[in-house]
């Protein structure tokens, strides 16, 4: 499987090192993982795409780019010249320090990269990890690297049907806990800030 991550936290950010080893494990030993991030933090840029000036891309390594754009226009340059030859099977971003879960959605670059794969018509998934006073301040991600690859498998077999003409994508959230204290995954619609 050939997955391509990104993030709106910035290429350098722990997430995205977390989400990149998870997204290892789901593509397997002759899968490929690559890397199209923003050069520099885009927290809350939503869906925005550059129009009016060119993004530049860097090469940081094997399969790991920099652009300076947001989470929308990095998927955007991965599908249409970092891996133009070849696209992805599946889309990843995240994981995102912070939850996206009800309004948040609306403003998150997390949530904005997975809907421009959905509109590319490639299976994506936004995750997230939420931060709380139950939070394991010594492994704050724990939730994330415990769940994560789990979380995917289960987005792969429930499919990315369309609706309307437009494919599914979806919104991992992982809860403020201590990873030993997250014993599952659970199904749920898209709630509103009054419902945490």
């Amino acid at each position: 499987m050939r997955i391509l991550i990104t993030n709106d936290d910035g290429i350098n950010a722990p997430g995205l090192e977390i989400l990149a080893a998870i997204a290892a494990e789901i593509a397997g030993p002759d899968g490929e993982v690559w890397t199209v991030a923003p050069a520099f933090e885009q927290s809350g840029v939503a869906h925005c795409i550059s129009f009016t000036h060119p993004m530049m891309i860097a090469q940081m390594g094997e399969r790991r780019f920099a652009a300076e754009g947001s989470p929308a226009d990095c998927v955007m340059a991965g599908l249409h010249e970092v891996m133009k030859d070849a696209r992805p099977d599946l889309i990843l971003s995240g994981v995102n320090r912070g939850n996206n879960s009800a309004e948040n959605t609306l403003y998150s670059g997390t949530i904005g990269a997975a809907i421009e794969a959905a509109l590319a018509g490639v299976p994506s998934v936004a995750l997230s990890q939420f931060f709380g006073p139950r939070t394991d301040k010594n492994d704050p991600f724990g939730p994330s690297v415990s769940q994560g690859a789990n979380a995917v498998r289960a987005c792969l077999k429930s499919g990315f049907p369309r609706a309307n003409g437009y494919m599914t994508f979806y919104n991992v959230n992982f809860p403020p806990d201590a990873r030993a204290d997250v014993k599952g995954l659970t199904a749920v619609t898209q709630g509103y800030r009054g419902d945490q």
